[in-house]
């Protein structure tokens, strides 16, 4: 009778929050901005960078409370984290929750979606997506190899890259054979943070592209095979081993503490998802100024970050109009710039407008930062989600031990 009573409960919790979305959808756009009016919007995202913080806490802030008059409470929290405490609150039938917008990509949204944590699909009632952003690319389509099925609205891209120190190192490598070569007659000098940490997981997926051949092939596996598969790239980073930092015997816990060590000249090597990172440390006085990025000529991951609205977030319509400023052409320049953060645009250049694509073009990127046409010549696709957390597991049993 118990699990009766608890089935009809949820039943009854899921036909009121698809009733409500039905509702939401049914307003015009400006009807939803006219509901907002006075809302706060709880944004849980990543807050291990100052940069970031900042300029939510900021320049996205104080904008929406000009414009909208909507507060912006930004709550750092980690996806494991903010996905834990959807679940619980999906389990128990709480309808209405506290977290109004995520900041989600990767096997993050995969786990999201498996489990109906979403609310969606909300991205063709956003008037600046409509507007600006490339409807039929894979970058907006696809996260991770999965598909965002409109329940996902892009807010930035990535793409990883390597960072120098050039008055170290003469020449950067430029293949993934040179790498390698480098590491080994500069014992000490390289390493990468230890796993799950997010840009090292990233340098080990280049690792599975080049020992493996690709990364097609993955799309069709079954999780032994796919195992079976990587074992080459397991055994070259035991293979390199005793030529990282300390010889391997420890790895820097995250990706901050490698980025103390090349700061400090103890590696001379660091990694970033952001192309700009350099240029953006460099500008704070945190990276020599001789730093520079390079990428390898079989090519480095990108790919595109989101945002999205939990199934039970208390203020819909104030997280849309948030996500919809957060795509204006204004917000996107903003980010851009190394100094506030570096993050790159999300926007079709071509639906842009000959001022605002020559104010793009016109943003000082810094001399350490690569060009776009040189990121985009040598841009590889991600790995699928659902295998990210398989290398991670098998990275922990073989290699940190």
């Amino acid at each position: 009778m118990k699990k009766i009573i608890m089935i009809i409960f949820l039943l009854a919790v899921l036909l009121s929050t698809t009733a409500a979305a039905d509702e939401i959808f049914e307003k015009s756009w400006d009807e939803i901005v006219e509901s907002t009016e006075g809302k706060t919007v709880n944004f849980y995202m990543f807050g291990g960078d100052r940069r970031i913080n900042n300029w939510i806490d900021t320049f996205v802030a104080e904008n929406l409370k000009k414009e909208y008059n909507i507060d912006v409470h930004r709550v750092p929290m980690g996806p494991d984290d903010y996905l834990n405490k959807l679940l619980g609150e999906k389990q128990i039938g709480r309808s209405t929750g506290t977290i109004d917008l995520l900041w989600i990509n990767g096997e993050n949204f995969k786990i999201a979606m498996d489990n109906e944590l979403l609310f969606g699909p909300f991205v063709e009632k956003i008037p600046n997506f409509n507007k600006y952003i490339n409807k039929d690319s894979d970058d907006i389509n696809y996260d991770f190899g999965y598909p965002t099925q409109g329940y996902e609205a892009p807010y930035g891209k990535a793409q990883f890259n390597f960072i120098y120190d050039s008055s170290k190192i003469e020449e950067a490598p430029v293949n993934f054979n040179q790498l390698t070569e480098w590491i080994k007659n500069n014992p000490g000098k390289f390493t990468y943070a230890a796993l799950p940490d997010f840009t090292s997981s990233a340098f080990v997926r280049h690792v599975i592209y080049n020992t493996s051949g690709g990364h097609e092939k993955f799309y069709n596996l079954e999780e032994e095979q796919f195992i079976e598969e990587i074992q080459p790239a397991i055994e070259y980073l035991a293979d390199i081993e005793p030529y990282l930092w300390r010889e391997g015997e420890t790895y820097p816990a995250t990706q901050a503490q490698l980025d103390n060590l090349y700061a400090d000249g103890e590696v001379w090597m660091t990694m970033a998802y952001n192309p700009t990172k350099a240029a953006g440390e460099i500008a704070k006085g945190n990276f020599p100024s001789s730093s520079r990025s390079f990428v390898i000529e079989e090519g480095t991951i990108a790919n595109t970050h989101f945002l999205a609205v939990p199934f039970n977030a208390p203020h819909k319509e104030a997280a849309l109009v948030t996500t919809n400023f957060l795509l204006s052409f204004e917000a996107q320049l903003n980010k851009m710039k190394p100094e506030v953060w570096g993050d790159f645009t999300v926007l079709d250049l071509d639906k842009l407008n000959s001022e605002q694509r020559k104010k793009i073009g016109n943003l000082n990127l810094g001399e350490s930062t690569l060009s776009l046409s040189k990121l985009q010549a040598y841009s590889v696709p991600e790995i699928p989600a659902k295998w990210v957390p398989v290398i991670e597991e098998e990275w922990n049993k073989k290699i940190a031990r």
